[in-house]
């Protein structure tokens, strides 16, 4: 090893065990050697050539020349180059390499990676958060478990949120990246902190979840949704730097699946979930944290939980916002269910927001056009009548015994008519009810009334004569005289005198 690589990280002030770590000595190995040049004044000023630092080595400190040793990862130098270029991390690596025989340490690993990629200074600036300020939030894969419906394993994802300033943290793990699992994750968090905090800080890239905040417009009107709910500003963070959410990024996912799913052989979703919440008040809340130097819980209960915002009075609903197209049929298609909206806005695209207990439909303007309750079932359909157009309304509210009740406001004469009509034994007459009493809005309950005596004076109660006896105007005309022996029911005088010429219009 070159002597000038020690002096260079020596005149740069770099520590004993920074040097030690770049270059694969020990740390007191480097403290001698900051002796030595510090005795020969070679920390500042210019060095002479290195044919003079060696020979003046070799004459005042021949016993500590620089190692010449090769490390114990130099055999699997290809393979150590493939993994870094494919992004693996140290500790991955030295796995793999095990795979293959090797028995060093990490250190060694660590020491051998860091002189192919050595890593330049740069400065950082770290940022603190005050109590109640600010959670940070990871949503990431943590491997397979087992789904206690079906007894199979599943891919699983870790929710993970972060108090930022006491470091106290929330987990959940969940089967799939539905927007409504999110919201739910969401919830169950800040029920678990008993508080809302001012901010929420989110990643993009890990996820299609993360993701889709920032490019789907659905996923946007949800999660907004939610943070009005519970008071909270969304903070996203910028594309690749996770170094502005720190406080999740290795305390995240990162952290459950070294610490809590680290070894443990698959369980249930269900027992894991248990699991992992008591994980949090004892292994990870007692720990001692690296840069806070205290326990994760305890500054959350006797600090940071006072400073939370306090919880809403009502539960979030997990309110799911889609962008539909209003059918032909008055009725947008929200999670297999149908929900009607008015009837002018047939072709136009709706906002549908769809909550535990209802669902509500807001027009392009998120101004609100109507509320249903939720479907209890798939394909069901809610319908406000005045959504559906005036004239397609009646046949659709048709009812007999409405029907029954209708035609005996008019009189009785519609009443019989009407029980007629219901008693056919082979056809459905309802429609044509329907549309005999809809008669009166144009003629008149006693004009419909009157019609109706006459066409059963007659023996015919049918629609078609009932409707042309009104257009003739012939419900005024009195009614003919029955022959005493004639049997009830037949007519006295022919069917022209019924409606005049028929103009060969049948009424039957």
């Amino acid at each position: 090893m070159d002597i000038r690589q020690i002096l260079h990280h020596l005149r740069q002030g770099s520590s004993y065990r920074q040097t030690g770590l770049a270059l694969g000595m020990d740390w007191r190995t480097v403290r001698k050697y900051h002796r030595w040049a510090e005795a020969h004044n070679l920390l500042e000023g210019e060095l002479p050539p290195i044919e003079e630092l060696q020979n003046l080595l070799e004459q005042t400190l021949p016993e500590k020349q620089p190692p010449q040793n090769v490390s114990s990862v130099e055999p699997y130098r290809d393979l150590v180059e493939k993994l870094l270029k494919q992004g693996v991390e140290i500790a991955a690596i030295r796995e793999r390499l095990k795979e293959r025989g090797y028995k060093g340490s990490y250190a060694a690993v660590y020491r051998f990676v860091r002189r192919l990629q050595p890593r330049g200074k740069e400065a950082t600036v770290r940022v603190e958060r005050s109590p109640g300020e600010e959670a940070q939030v990871d949503f990431g894969y943590a491997g397979k478990m087992i789904d206690p419906q079906s007894g199979k394993l599943r891919r699983t994802w870790a929710f993970v949120m972060t108090l930022s300033w006491s470091r106290h943290q929330y987990v959940e793990f969940v089967f799939d990246q539905k927007v409504i699992t999110w919201l739910r994750c969401h919830r169950n968090a800040l029920v678990f902190f008993e508080g809302v905090p001012e901010r929420v800080v989110i990643d993009n890239l890990k996820t299609a979840i993360l993701k889709a905040v920032f490019d789907d417009p659905e996923v946007q009107a949800s999660y907004r949704e939610c943070a009005l709910h519970y008071g909270f500003r969304i903070a996203p963070c910028r594309v690749a730097t996770p170094e502005h959410k720190g406080k999740v990024e290795q305390g995240g996912v990162h952290y459950v699946k070294r610490n809590f799913l680290g070894g443990r052989e698959a369980t249930t979703i269900t027992q894991a979930n248990q699991d992992v919440l008591v994980w949090c008040n004892t292994t990870a809340g007692l720990r001692k944290h690296g840069t806070t130097k205290e326990q994760p819980l305890k500054r959350f209960l006797e600090v940071e939980k006072e400073h939370l915002r306090p919880l809403p009075n009502t539960s979030y609903d997990l309110a799911v916002w889609k962008q539909l197209t209003l059918g032909r049929d008055c009725y947008v298609e929200f999670e297999q269910s149908y929900y009607s909206a008015p009837y002018r806005l047939i072709g136009q695209k709706l906002w549908v927001c769809g909550g535990l207990s209802q669902v509500r439909i807001f027009d392009s303007d998120y101004h609100l056009l109507a509320t249903h309750e939720r479907a209890d079932r798939p394909g069901s359909r809610l319908t406000h009548i005045d959504h559906l157009p005036p004239e397609k309304v009646p046949g659709l509210t048709l009812d007999r015994e409405k029907c029954r009740e209708a035609a005996l406001e008019i009189g009785p004469g519609t009443a019989q008519v009407v029980q007629i009509l219901l008693e056919d034994p082979v056809l459905d007459r309802l429609p044509t009810v329907g549309r005999l009493l809809r008669l009166q809005e144009r003629y008149g309950a006693s004009r419909l009334e009157a019609a109706c005596q006459r066409a059963l004076a007659f023996d015919d109660p049918a629609y078609k004569t009932i409707k042309s006896i009104l257009k003739k105007g012939l419900e005024g005309q009195p009614l003919p005289e029955v022959a005493s022996s004639s049997p009830a029911k037949t007519f006295a005088r022919s069917p022209q005198e019924l409606l005049g010429s028929l103009g060969g219009e049948s009424w039957n």
